[in-house]
């Protein structure tokens, strides 16, 4: 049965009243495409069937792994608005994305302080990260506070790397491009100012003990030596990079965060894409056990995990 209504722009049909305004409305809503990114070239990509993301967390820019645990250990930057927010917590993560503790440190800010972590990193025992002009470290099993050292002249320090030493190294990406040093007792100075760092983000320690740096502003990889010395200059696929691991036996990952591509470089070898479509694809860290990159997505509050052994 079939026939129109009184009131203007309904119908009734088999009962059913249906407002043509608010179909036609309807029709008008657009739908999102999946996940993708616009890569170098400026060609829209699609994130590979290889990757996997989880969330939810809040600006989650680096990750690390604690072996021990077999946990991801996930910093989150909180608002990243008011100067004095004092927001900044970590999760830690099982590895298959799901969530272990949301809010390990930072479930309380009693006797914490944790604006906006930034790079992290672990070694002996100890996390570490960037805030706002300081190195923190934390007590890598039960998350209690331990060093802040501040490093005067910084003014955005981002990735952070540390030797097996205790040296710390870490990128001031802007506006001033440099490699700070702080040794393990706190003493900070300036290791490497302007070219060839180009918008410096990721740092990571290669087996040798030398300090490797990607670019956001290019697609340098960066070798030095811990005396700021540049040794040796790689390339990944694209530029506007951020994350950055390196195995045992010297190969590199490196995330592009503006481009969302992650690149492979075997030694000696040139660079291949291994992932693509990875909106901002910032710090990323290798999980040793499972055998897989963990990237966090920033603004995306998410983590994306990409399968090396696919």
């Amino acid at each position: 049965m079939y026939g129109h209504n009184k009131l203007s722009g309904y119908a009734v049909i088999t009962g059913v009243i249906i407002c043509w305004q608010q179909a036609a409305f309807a029709q008008s809503i657009q739908t999102a495409d999946p996940l993708s990114t616009i890569n170098e070239a400026g060609e829209a990509v699609t994130m590979t069937d290889n990757v996997k993301v989880y969330g939810s967390f809040h600006f989650a820019e680096s990750c690390t792994f604690d072996p021990e645990r077999n946990l991801i250990i996930a910093m989150n930057a909180g608002n990243r608005v008011e100067e004095d927010d004092d927001d900044g917590y970590v999760s830690l993560i099982n590895p298959d994305g799901s969530a272990h503790t949301i809010r390990w440190i930072g479930a309380s800010r009693d006797g914490l302080e944790l604006h906006d972590p930034i790079g992290s990193a672990v070694r002996n025992g100890l996390l570490y990260t960037v805030d706002r002009g300081v190195v923190r470290s934390f007590d890598q099993a039960t998350g209690q506070p331990r060093d802040a050292y501040p490093v005067p002249g910084s003014t955005f320090l981002n990735g952070i790397g540390v030797a097996e030493d205790g040296t710390i190294y870490a990128s001031n990406t802007r506006p001033e491009g440099r490699l700070y040093k702080v040794t393990a007792d706190g003493q900070p100075s300036l290791l490497v100012d302007g070219e060839p760092l180009n918008v410096p983000n990721g740092v990571a320690i290669d087996p040798d003990g030398n300090v490797v740096v990607v670019n956001i502003g290019d697609n340098a990889v960066l070798t030095f030596n811990s005396d700021g010395e540049l040794i040796r200059t790689e390339y990944a696929h694209e530029a506007g990079n951020d994350g950055l691991v390196i195995l045992d036996d010297g190969t590199k990952y490196v995330s592009s965060v503006r481009f969302g591509s992650v690149s492979r470089i075997r030694p000696g070898q040139e660079a291949e894409v291994i992932a693509a479509g990875i909106p901002s694809a910032a710090s990323m860290c290798y999980d040793s056990t499972q055998h897989q990159l963990v990237i966090p997505m920033n603004n995306n509050n998410s983590l994306a995990f990409v399968d090396l052994d696919d």
